[in-house]
């Protein structure tokens, strides 16, 4: 298989260093433990002669035009973690020309994947509009504002949406790198993992600092407060929104605009995050922690917590 991966002034070390040694380990096990596989051919290539790296060290990469046909196209992530500087890199000209070649590459049928702050790239050549994607978690607020036309969904780390496949947070590179050795060999992907000591993550969830997100937007943050203050008592919109001094209309929009969350999904979220957080710094009792988070009963909360582990199931054996 043919692969270009794409790499940009100030690309994340760790990120790039990831992708080339799952695809050079998964050549050296595919020889070695004599799989069925074709072998991954990666070539580095740069919108400019030149690429220094988020550390400081140079890349050797080529131009655009030595991959004309590639079957795979890799989108590593940039080293910029907050929204201003992150804004200002997508701002530059190597990373427009970047999205012109992706444009161009994908025209041609080729799949492309994007991890972290590649995925960011990635929806900015709109290739992404209208698809599902995931991206790096902390960063979900910004990109919902940034691309709307993009159907994000956090939670998971590895989406795939008809040509484009995205990975979460920065050693999602790892996943991705996986989920792509998986469909030229199940074998092989599994090989590689083993010897790498890779557990499946098919889940961002139980990465996501809840608050973090919530501090993007005053009004959001200020719910987020008022909802840990109030856990342990039956939900109200109604009244969360009247303590807020806004409406309840302008409460779910605001929620959703931010975290892609209705408030009650949000409240839920929060309740079992707790929960979880109880059940492994303590030794309060299922029967307890339930109420202390709001709900009626010790079963309430089991079968919600079989629920969420169910789900990450589901999406391993996706995967």
């Amino acid at each position: 298989m043919n692969i270009c991966v794409l790499v940009l002034e100030g690309v994340f070390d760790t990120g790039l260093a990831t992708v080339l040694d799952a695809f050079t380990t998964a050549n050296e096990l595919a020889a070695l433990r004599a799989v069925a596989a074709p072998p991954f051919r990666v070539t580095l290539v740069g919108m400019r002669a030149q690429v220094t790296s988020a550390q400081g060290f140079g890349i050797p990469v080529l131009a655009s035009a030595a991959c004309p046909a590639p079957e795979l196209v890799i989108v590593p992530a940039l080293g910029y973690k907050m929204p201003e500087p992150l804004g200002a890199a997508l701002a530059r000209p190597d990373v427009a020309d970047a999205c012109v070649a992706l444009r161009r590459w994908a025209a041609g049928g080729a799949r492309i994947a994007a991890a972290c702050i590649g995925t960011f790239v990635l929806a900015e050549s709109a290739l992404l509009d209208g698809h599902e994607a995931t991206t790096t978690w902390w960063l979900t607020p910004f990109f919902r504002q940034r691309y709307p036309g993009v159907r994000l969904d956090t939670s998971r780390m590895v989406v795939s949406s008809g040509q484009f496949l995205t990975a979460g947070a920065a050693l999602s590179h790892l996943d991705m790198a996986l989920w792509l050795i998986r469909q030229s060999s199940p074998e092989l992907a599994s090989l590689v993992a083993r010897y790498l000591v890779v557990d499946s993550r098919p889940s961002q969830s139980a990465y996501i600092i809840t608050d973090h997100l919530a501090h993007a937007d005053p009004l959001v943050e200020r719910f987020d407060r008022w909802v840990r203050a109030n856990l342990d008592k039956r939900f109200s919109l109604e009244l969360a929104a009247g303590d807020l001094s806004t409406s309840k209309r302008t409460l779910a929009r605001r929620l959703h605009d931010v975290l892609g969350k209705t408030p009650v999904a949000y409240v839920q979220d929060l309740r079992i995050e707790s929960a979880v957080h109880l059940l492994k710094t303590s030794s309060t009792s299922v029967e307890r922690i339930a109420g202390m988070v709001g709900y009626a009963d010790g079963v309430t909360l089991r079968t919600l917590l079989r629920r969420r582990l169910g789900k990450g199931i589901r999406e391993l054996r996706a995967t």
